[in-house]
């Protein structure tokens, strides 16, 4: 049985350090949890309905399911925030 680890989505852009920080922690937190969970980025800079939707906001982390987009979390990461989805969706250890 495979069991597929949640995949937590950082929009991002190339020249921010806010960004940068965000995606550092969120390493961070990924070898806490011991890998449980992936990490895309996305440079909202890449697509302009993104950079439509994101623009000011970066970093956003989100978790998308679906066609859901669940938004975690803006500028800093929210540790309380991705903690509570992992273990929403079981994957806390």
């Amino acid at each position: 049985m495979t069991i597929n680890k949640p995949r937590l989505t950082l929009y991002s852009r190339g020249y921010c350090h806010l960004c940068e920080d965000m995606l550092g922690a969120l390493e961070q937190l990924r070898a806490e949890q011991g890998g449980g969970f992936d990490i895309e980025v996305v440079d909202v800079d890449g697509d302009p309905r993104l950079q439509s939707r994101y623009d000011e906001l970066v970093p956003v982390l989100a978790a998308i399911e679906a066609a859901n987009v669940r938004e975690l979390c803006h500028y800093f990461l929210d540790r309380s925030a991705v903690l509570a989805y992992l273990d929403a969706v079981g994957q806390t250890p």
